[in-house]
């Protein structure tokens, strides 16, 4: 008994103490309870969940390898009081020596979630910590024992001898065999190419090219899921019914936390779908218009009456679309209001609002500095023909401020919006459909005051009698009254769709949750969670694949909501593997970026060594501020493990990743000259940077914003369904008598519009379990104390930026933070309440 309380065993070995906490298996995040009875069960049979410590030394130094300590039952297996969602048991361990890894082994029925095990008065070491975060799967499942390892990071150098052979095992485990269909225990990361978007034996309309592996269509690999191939072809991965989306296989422990709502987004998508395929089969089928702006403004201030509803609520469960489900009775449709009309309802059509929401609004990054006037296209012109502007100086030099053409470009006061060279291509193919589009380019001023102002819209067709026979170019200037007044609403509104249609696709799609899922694919195969920069990385990868999976299955794949709701259609995912291949993994850095698009020059007398050329540039200014932040941080961090640029070049983990990052992850791209050589420190610190960059404010600037901006479908439409109406036509007729008639049925339609909303609403939301930018889910991630003090110093930065982003706002003298709609620039403000907030910068690509 008293060697018991003294922490000793009858035969005198010394025993050490550990508190586990786990998390049952849940569903809608109500416990499973026939899985806990099981359980239970099981424990009466003497199926029982074990730990068995692994040395990382021992004083004893006669072994040659880790010593395995004896297993440690986890006794009192609570089956009842199914209310508790984390359960915490104490368990004894025989000491070892100071333990590195561990072995978990689950005899139950039942997998089960082990966040932590926290062994207490380690003899000679004190608290040794495990942060395990992971499901853990009944034996049976598992070719190999489960490992875990403490929180101490080593370089594989530096790992003590006993936790090598361990370490290998692991990633050994997790890259898999290449072969077999993965089931939802696997814990394998591997590759694919895109080719699971199409269904091709379903019918020829629904086959979609495979992207990946050509240089016809190159693009970003994906998590490998391994279903077979289609019937009708074997380059074609089979679909999941969509009544099996949920079930679509990532790793597990990439999955979604309970709290992140994983069913509800899934239903939520699958069942928008089902409703999608049966009742918009085409998309010239439009049950009802906008018939006012007025009528468009009931959707948030009264509700609307859907003549589907009751088809609606059929179809589509009370999670998603709730807005809809939840009405008085009279089958209203209600929505929240989004910002951008919530303090006055018309300043969103002012020119001002137009042209400030390039800067500050949810596609910040396509502006760039006019540097040659007339505009020219880099499109071949043997299979294109002329494809320059046709803007002339006498259609802007009055609105100049006294400048001539020449004058603005030498002062960098002319800038470009442009939408022409990346949508001719395709605006013959997509014009077949009932769909209509322009290749589009805008000019804009920038005035003394700090604002742009736009000069002339360009709205361009391909020749009718051939592609060779270059564009068919008209322009457009501003106006404010009569059907002259009418016809540049409607040019803005032309250029507003194409820009939705590069935001969703490029801007947000393709350069961050596309580009960004090879990195976590290649850093779990070949960075060990014992590697310092798996720490470093891993909180930036945070339900990247989960939520990528879900779009592949519900959004991107063929006929699904993008393809019907924005205006590519078809053409969508092709198009952005076009765009793909200008891609250049450096160039993503803020500063890079900024230099390139001619938005700013590199200047040492100016803060960061850059001076912006349009000073009030929220986006620019605020992610300048992240952009630092996350560098010195990840400088400080890096600098604590490698002291030399040859300890980087002779780390075997990190040149594999590398290596496999650009040959497998971005296999299209290996042969670029332009990736980092990852033989300094000073490479490796821009690429953490980077991939951190675009993992957490990147994302944040153009994902967050999408309800407050777009929730109004007139101010960012989706697509559009007719073209200019021209003099002498009914059409110009019927715009000179019912302009707001018109624009409205010009673009997005009633019920394409209520379904884009609902989307983009459930998209813009935070989940109340996020986690932030200067946060991390446990304290306990490392014991080494420089690189915790280092993160607490970028913890505080951030903190401090926030006080300067708010009082940014507040300057009046700043037009382009708040704007005519009284909307404050807020996407790069980095913490955030749960919800609708237009705020946020969490550490991942996680909704």
């Amino acid at each position: 008994m008293i060697d018991h309380m003294f922490g000793k065993t009858m035969d005198g070995n010394n025993i050490v103490k550990g508190k586990v906490v786990l998390k049952r298996k849940n569903v809608m995040d109500v416990n499973d309870v026939g899985a806990s009875v099981l359980d239970g069960v099981y424990e009466l049979f003497g199926q029982k969940i074990t730990f068995q410590l692994i040395s990382a030394s021992h004083p004893d130094h006669k072994f040659a390898e880790a010593k395995v300590g004896n297993p440690a039952i986890l006794e009192d297996w609570k089956s009842t009081n199914l209310s508790i969602k984390e359960l915490m048991y104490e368990v004894k361990f025989q000491w070892i020596g100071l333990p590195g890894a561990l072995v978990v082994k689950n005899d139950h029925h039942t997998e089960f979630f082990l966040k932590t095990l926290t062994l207490q008065d380690v003899p000679g070491y004190g608290q040794v910590h495990f942060d395990c975060n992971s499901w853990v799967y009944p034996s049976k499942y598992y070719e190999r024992d489960r490992i875990f390892f403490s929180n101490k990071a080593y370089l594989p150098s530096e790992t003590p001898e006993f936790l090598l052979p361990y370490r290998k095992q692991e990633l050994f485990t997790l890259r898999g065999n290449g072969s077999g269909e993965l089931k939802e225990w696997d814990r394998v990361y591997d590759y694919a190419f895109y080719n699971d978007l199409g269904d091709p034996d379903k019918d020829a309309d629904h086959a979609r090219p495979v992207l990946g592996g050509s240089s016809e269509y190159p693009y970003p690999r994906r998590g490998r899921t391994g279903r077979p191939s289609t019937k009708t072809d074997p380059k074609t991965e089979s679909r999941l019914p969509l009544l099996k989306s949920l079930d679509i296989y990532v790793p597990r422990d990439e999955r979604f936390g309970q709290l992140k709502l994983s069913d509800f987004l899934g239903y939520a998508f699958k069942s928008i779908v089902q409703f999608l395929s049966s009742e918009l089969l085409a998309l010239d089928i439009t049950y009802d218009e906008f018939d006012s702006f007025k009528d468009v403004l009931k959707t948030y201030e009264g509700g609307i009456k859907l003549p589907l509803l009751e088809k609606v609520r059929k179809n589509i469960p009370f999670e998603f679309l709730k807005v809809i489900s939840q009405t008085d009775g009279e089958g209203l449709a209600k929505f929240p209001m989004p910002q951008v009309i919530e303090e006055d309802k018309s300043a969103w059509r002012t020119d001002e609002e137009f042209a400030r929401e390039m800067l500050a609004g949810v596609n910040p990054v396509s502006i760039r500095l006019l540097k040659e006037f007339p505009p020219t296209s880099k499109l071949d012109s043997k299979v294109y023909g002329n494809q320059n502007s046709s803007i002339k100086a006498s259609h802007i030099e009055k609105n100049l401020d006294g400048l001539n053409i020449d004058e603005a470009i030498k002062a960098n006061k002319l800038f470009i919006l442009d939408h022409h060279d990346s949508l001719m291509p395709y605006v013959r193919l997509i014009n077949a459909t009932s769909t209509k589009i322009y290749a589009t380019r805008t000019l804009l001023f920038l005035k003394k005051d700090g604002s742009l102002k736009p000069l002339v819209i360009e709205l361009s067709l391909p020749h009718p009698q051939g592609n060779q026979l270059g564009a068919i170019n008209k322009v457009y200037t501003p106006a404010e009254h009569g059907v002259e007044g009418s016809i540049w609403q409607l040019a803005k509104a032309y250029v507003a769709v194409n820009d939705s249609g590069v935001h969703q696709l490029i801007s947000h799609w393709l350069n961050t949750h596309c580009v960004i899922e090879p990195f976590v694919i290649a850093t779990n195969r070949q960075l060990s969670v014992l590697h310092p920069i798996h720490k470093l990385l891993h909180p930036h990868f945070r339900d990247t694949m989960n939520i990528n999976a879900f779009a592949r299955q519900i959004l991107i794949n063929g006929g699904g909501i993008l393809e019907q709701t924005v205006f590519p259609g078809r053409y969508a995912m092709e198009m952005s593997s076009v765009i793909y291949k200008d891609w250049v993994f450096p160039d993503q850095a803020l500063p890079v970026d900024l230099v390139k698009r001619g938005m700013a020059i590199q200047d040492s007398n100016s803060q960061y060594g850059l001076r912006l050329l349009i000073e009030d540039y929220p986006y620019a200014v605020d992610g300048l501020e992240i952009w630092f932040a996350i560098k010195t941080w990840v400088d400080d961090y890096c600098s604590f493990y490698y002291k030399s640029d040859q300890m980087v070049h002779n780390d075997t983990e990190l040149q594999s990743w590398w290596k496999e990052l650009r040959e497998e992850g971005h296999g299209d791209k290996k042969n670029e000259t332009w990736w980092p050589k990852m033989h300094t420190c000073q490479d490796l610190t821009d690429t953490c940077t980077t991939i951190i960059w675009v993992a957490s404010a990147l994302h944040a600037s153009v994902n967050f914003g999408q309800y407050s901006y777009a929730g109004y479908l007139p101010n960012r439409p989706t697509l559009s369904r007719r073209l200019m109406p021209e003099p002498n036509t009914p059409e110009y007729d019927e715009l000179r008598e019912n302009p707001d008639g018109v624009f409205l049925k010009t673009i997005t339609a009633q019920l394409q519009a209520l379904i884009g909303v609902s989307l983009i609403e459930i998209l813009s939301r935070h989940p109340s379990d996020e986690v932030y930018l200067g946060q991390r889910e446990s304290s306990e991630w490392t014991t080494d104390a420089d690189p915790l003090k280092a993160f607490e110093k970028f913890s505080k930065k951030i903190r401090n930026i926030e006080e300067r982003i708010v009082k940014r706002n507040n300057d009046e003298t700043l037009k382009n933070r708040v704007g005519a709609v009284k909307v404050p620039y807020t996407l790069l403000y980095p913490s955030s309440k749960e919800g609708l907030t237009g705020m946020g910068i969490p550490n991942s690509v996680s909704i």
